[in-house]
């Protein structure tokens, strides 16, 4: 039919031969058409033989690309493999991975389906199914082809999938209408799915849509070629009948089969049909019949005719400037007529740009997504909810409006899924299961220390160093600063009990010196009691640097601080214990010790012994200091503000050392212990060195064990006990002879003492 045609429009009507043109007055410079590719190609080998352009709006030209370039033919419709990339883009905004495909099956439904499932492979969507629709020539062999379809539609009933992205023409779309109406009624089964179809699908093809139920493709999807409103388009059909001038040969044909009617002078038989009067409005025609507003083929049509008129008007123009002439006469006609040179159409033609991304001058630049809503009677709305502009960047090429959307009514408005199974949720991620499509998978939850805030993540991820993942594992949430504070619980106890324990350091201080002239002062050198008195004073006092947020002084001194002061406590211990020993010793006849009863010995040990613990702090001080430190990872849930040592090493040094002088200090004083001695403080020593010895062993595993603010408590409650023990084991029989019994604290009581040894 297509051959048939064109060779009527090239010659004659009546009789076709070929190359004679004998009294008409047709002179074809252009045609417009196709809109099937397959006609396309067919009008394209006879009049690419007479030079004579076609500007053709179909949507592909496969057999153009594989055939050779013919170049008489332009299109002015973007490439059909654009629409490819903006279906794959529309499901990927919804996250449809598990979708079905249906075509027709010949080689443009073949390359459709093989396009298709190579993009969702790259993009992380499955092919559920892949289902081939008959080739369908007209409505009446579709008898022929009953099973086929019938099977297609029995699937679709059954499957889960909600997503079908179909390619097929108007005709086989209408055969597919019927079947599913058909297996609807029959099964009483409701087919519901997003439909998802192309550019070459419209409700208003096809005159037979007003039998037909269209309430299956409610809510359905499509792709349109971009298109416009035309100014003074709706007017000229509001005004149009068939005895109006702008009638054409095919409007009395039209206006019978969408009215039902038949015109009083027609040939046919007009026996219980109504007539036609032409007053008919189209506007009261249902959407399926014909649509008031302009379809994107028609938007092209209409746009092609100006493209040919403009070109037309170039070659015009450009030919009286130059003095030449744009006829010729047909030599060959019995009555020669003026013709213009169509083949000098194609130089103006291809000025307006026709390629295949974009066309310049109006001409189409991308797709339409069209939201297809439908009514009991058979009529439709089309709206524009979305666009695939092809002139766009890649990340703005593809936009859509789910506000305006209407889904089929059995999804309740909400966005339909088409998942092979329930989406993962946040706080666990995608795990494939073997043997299945990738779209197929199990969910597991989120790994401790990681978290996924989306749905259907192959991954979870870790969170930002100062955030932790929540309990459910879906977000992170801010990391609080942990340290000791002096406003909570703890570092309230502490830091109280620290200044208690100095104000009592300070009034066992007073209590001696108050009584510094009493045998019991004076029994263990008075000056060694202050100085030992003194620095635990301090001890207590330095534990308070430990409490609070941590700043570059504070860390600077702690460990300082705590070296030297408590190498000046132990000595000073070390010091008085070495006394004790000396001055037994010197009583002896013939002791060469009496000459170190002198000050300056006991002295002399303290700096001594102090100054190399003062060297070792001095050293860490200057070239290792501590600074404040965040750490992010000791604790899950915190970040733990911290004193960092600047060598750890060093810390170890400086606490080995002091265990070295507790130690020794022990050693002598349990020797000692059983001197026969009035006030001989060696055995109290022993006990408060046991006591010092033991905190502070006890000190190494626990503060290796411990993270954050704890390892600070550790270290503060070492210290205190440990001072503490000293204070109470040194000095808290004093006390009790000074305060409760004085008698025994008198030079009688002593000499009655001695006298009894």
């Amino acid at each position: 039919m297509t051959y048939q045609n064109i060779l009527n429009i090239l010659f004659s009507q009546k009789r076709t031969v070929l190359n004679y043109n004998c009294d008409i007055h047709k002179n074809p410079v252009a045609v417009i058409g196709g809109y099937d590719s397959d006609i396309s190609f067919h009008l394209a080998t006879i009049l690419g033989l007479y030079k004579i352009p076609q500007i053709t709006y179909s949507l592909s030209l496969p057999e153009v690309s594989e055939k050779g370039q013919i170049s008489s033919l332009y299109q002015a419709t973007p490439m059909e493999e654009y629409q490819y990339a903006g279906i794959v883009k529309l499901l990927q905004h919804f996250r449809w991975t598990w979708v079905g495909l249906i075509a027709v099956d010949d080689e443009k439904g073949g390359k459709f389906a093989q396009s298709l499932a190579h993009l969702f492979s790259l993009s992380d969507i499955c092919t559920a199914f892949s289902k081939k629709l008959p080739r369908h020539g007209n409505i009446i062999n579709i008898l022929e082809q009953f099973d086929p379809y019938m099977n297609v539609a029995t699937s679709l009933q059954t499957t889960q999938v909600n997503t079908c992205v179909v390619h097929a023409n108007s005709g086989t779309m209408l055969s597919m209408q019927l079947m599913l109406n058909l297996a609807e009624s029959s099964s009483m089964t409701p087919i519901r799915k997003v439909w998802v179809m192309t550019a070459h699908w419209d409700f208003s093809s096809e005159t037979f849509h007003r039998y037909l139920d269209i309430q299956v493709f409610h809510g359905a999807l499509s792709f349109a070629i971009q298109s416009d409103d035309v100014d003074g388009f709706q007017n000229f059909l509001e005004t149009l009948n068939p005895s109006s001038d702008a009638a054409d040969g095919f409007i009395r044909v039209f206006w019978e089969q969408a009215f039902g009617c038949i015109f009083p002078d027609s040939d046919m038989d007009q026996e219980g049909k109504e007539i036609c009067t032409g007053e008919e409005k189209l506007e009261s025609l249902p959407g399926p019949i014909f649509e008031m507003s302009m379809t994107s083929q028609s938007y092209i049509i209409f746009h092609a005719v100006f493209a040919v008129a403009y070109a037309l008007h170039a070659m015009y123009t450009s030919a009286r400037k130059y003095g030449e002439t744009v006829f010729e006469n047909r030599v060959n006609s019995a009555r020669p007529s003026p013709i213009p040179k169509v083949c000098r159409l194609h130089t103006f033609l291809r000025s307006i740009s026709f390629n295949n991304s974009a066309v310049n001058d109006g001409l189409a630049a991308g797709f339409d997504v069209i939201n297809w809503i439908t009514f009991a009677n058979n009529s439709f709305q089309r709206v524009k909810v979305g666009k695939l502009d092809l002139r766009a960047s890649l990340e703005k090429m593809f936009s859509i409006n789910e506000t305006i959307l209407t889904w089929h009514s059995s999804f309740n408005q909400a966005v339909p899924l088409s998942l092979c199974n329930d989406p993962c949720h946040p706080g666990s991620s995608r795990k494939r299961k073997e043997g299945e499509p990738f779209c197929c998978y199990d969910c597991a939850p989120c790994p401790e220390g990681k978290f996924s805030d989306q749905k259907d993540t192959d991954n979870c991820f870790n969170c930002p160093e100062d955030r932790y993942p929540s309990q459910g594992r879906n977000e992170c949430l801010a990391k609080e600063l942990n340290f000791l504070s002096y406003y909570e619980p703890l570092g309230i106890v502490l830091a109280a009990s620290a200044l208690a324990l100095a104000v009592i350091t300070a009034f066992v201080l007073g209590v001696l010196i108050t009584h510094k002239n009493t045998p019991i002062v004076k029994a263990n050198n008075r000056d060694l009691t202050y100085c030992l008195l003194l620095s635990l004073l301090l001890c207590f006092l330095s534990s308070l640097l430990f409490i609070g947020q941590p700043q570059t002084l504070t860390c600077r001194l702690r460990q300082t601080a705590f070296g030297i002061i408590f190498s000046v406590a132990v000595s000073s211990v070390l010091a008085k214990t070495l006394t004790v020993v000396l001055a037994f010793t010197a009583t002896k006849p013939g002791s060469r010790m009496r000459k170190y009863l002198c000050r300056g010995f006991a002295n002399s040990i303290i700096l001594c012994c102090s100054s190399i613990q003062a060297g070792l702090c001095l050293l860490q001080l200057c070239a290792y200091p501590s600074l404040p430190h965040l750490d992010m990872h000791s604790l899950p849930e915190e970040i733990v503000l911290e004193c960092k040592a600047g060598s750890v090493n060093m810390f170890y040094y400086i606490l080995g050392y002091m265990g070295f002088l507790a130690l020794v200090s022990f050693s002598v004083a349990f020797f000692a212990r059983k001197l026969p001695d009035t006030f001989n403080e060696a055995k109290f020593i022993t006990f408060s060195m046991l006591v010092f010895c033991s905190v502070w062993v006890s000190f190494v595993p626990t503060y290796l064990s411990t993270k954050g603010k704890d390892t600070v408590v550790v270290e503060i409650f070492s210290i205190l006990a440990s001072s503490a023990g000293l204070l109470g084991c040194i000095f808290s029989p004093k006390i009790y002879i000074i305060i409760l019994k004085p008698e025994l604290n008198s030079k009688e009581m002593l000499v009655r003492c001695n006298k009894q040894k």
